[in-house]
């Protein structure tokens, strides 16, 4: 058995250069099998889709995903092959911070500012609003406190424009930070 002395000088092995591993951090929009927009996701669940041939590849990137034993194209845009029914209803859908600013533009509905953006019900929910689409708008913060618990007549603070439920497409451009090109042909005009 070999003991250290403290007095030799220790020998490092040389750094082993590692890459970090590729993360799929890009989005894949989803068509249903009418070509009509449905989903983003990424793109490790659209390589799934495509490896156990529930979709097509409709657009793909130059870049490629490696496993041991395959090589897939990265794709871009993807179809199933079997319809999806998706509920047209989006008032149904979950209201969220960032699809309430999407909607409304990402800009204040009172003042018009874009920085310090929270949500406000226009009838304050102690005077019996609801969390509903037609109820909720962007609002700066400095708005947000002004108005208050405050009827809309009361402080002359109307919203901009008026709330309504959104186009099911705004859901698209939520899930997706920026618009790739590729995407605008699949997409209808007022989503992209």
């Amino acid at each position: 058995m070999k003991t250290l002395n403290a007095s030799a000088p220790l020998e490092l092995a040389p750094p082993i250069a590692r890459q970090r591993p590729l993360r799929d951090v890009g989005r894949v929009l989803v068509l249903n099998a009418t070509y009509e927009p449905i989903n983003v996701c990424s793109v490790r669940r659209a390589a799934v889709l495509l490896l156990k041939e529930k979709a097509d590849m409709v657009e793909r990137s130059g870049s490629a995903l490696r496993s041991e034993r395959r090589v897939l194209e990265r794709p871009i845009v993807i179809k199933l092959r079997v319809y999806a029914n998706v509920p047209r209803d989006s008032s149904k859908r979950k209201i969220t911070r960032r699809a309430v600013f999407a909607r409304d533009g990402w800009a204040c509905q009172y003042c018009g500012t874009r920085s310090n953006l929270t949500v406000d019900h226009v009838i304050p929910r102690s005077k019996g609003g609801l969390s509903t689409w037609e109820n909720i708008v962007a609002s700066c913060a400095p708005c947000n406190r002004r108005k208050a618990d405050r009827l809309p007549a009361q402080i002359n603070m109307h919203p901009r424009k008026t709330p309504r439920v959104p186009s099911p497409h705004i859901f698209i451009t939520v899930a997706a930070q920026k618009i790739p090109p590729a995407w605008l042909p699949w997409l209808p005009a007022e989503a992209a």
